[in-house]
């Protein structure tokens, strides 16, 4: 899907609603092309989003192109990656699987939530829209205990579950329904999610630190009852630290 350049950070952020870290920006002169490997489901939620978008069948070879898409990252003590990658020695591994509809860690969003996860006393974590699991098993991986993951995707609650199990590590992954009024309990919370989501996030009554990013620089989000205490920011994409006032 080809965007002009004044529409680039929406569709970006719907992108990112759409496949956790799973899709990618590849720039052109005077627009950017979004591309997602994804099955039919997937293609009919882009095309119920944004009506215009060309399909095309994945050829031979495939998996090459994919791979250039999931390059491994080092953030702090943890390596994150692929299966196909080799983890570097004397960091922690988080191996994620993307299968065909999500990331393995590589998007800025998802670096800057485990970044501040890095500087924060361990506590119980809940990784709201978990896609594949990434950032529950890198807090998992962390120290962070117990860990719980939700998703409105059936199929992000599988990943979840998948990796954590490849990881060695305990992650209760659960669907969340649509419309539900209240998530698990937990005094972490990390939402790397789209804005608007955000801004109608209720944190549960133990939370006191949530974390939260899957938008632009210039987007500052509120959540009643918590005040900003910290901003990271990479390329356009920004992560905020919040504490319970």
């Amino acid at each position: 899907m080809v965007v002009p350049g004044e529409l680039v950070e929406v569709a970006t952020a719907a992108m990112l609603e759409l496949f956790p870290d799973g899709f990618a920006e590849l720039g052109r002169a005077d627009a950017t092309e979004l591309v997602a490997f994804t099955d039919e489901a997937g293609a009919e939620r882009l095309r119920a989003r944004f009506g215009d978008v060309r399909v095309e069948p994945v050829p031979d070879g495939w998996e090459k192109a994919w791979m250039r898409f999931h390059r491994p990252v080092e953030i702090g003590s943890l390596w994150i990656g692929p299966p196909w990658e080799r983890p570097t020695p004397g960091l922690e591994p988080v191996v994620i699987d993307p299968g065909l509809a999500f990331g393995t860690g590589a998007h800025p969003t998802t670096n800057l939530c485990i970044e501040l996860l890095h500087t924060l006393e361990r506590a119980s974590l809940l990784d709201v829209g978990s896609g594949s699991g990434v950032i529950a098993i890198a807090a998992r991986k962390l120290g962070y205990e117990p860990v719980a993951a939700i998703d409105l995707d059936e199929a992000a609650v599988e990943a979840t579950r998948r990796n954590a199990a490849a990881n060695g590590v305990a992650v209760e992954a659960e669907l969340l329904e649509a419309g539900a009024g209240t998530i698990p309990e937990a005094e972490v919370v990390v939402a790397n999610i789209d804005l608007r989501t955000i801004s109608r996030l209720k944190p549960p009554a133990r939370c006191r630190v949530l974390v939260t990013s899957g938008y632009y620089g210039g987007e500052r989000p509120e959540v009643a009852g918590f005040a900003r205490a910290d901003r990271l920011a990479r390329a356009q994409w920004s992560a905020d630290l919040f504490r319970r006032e």
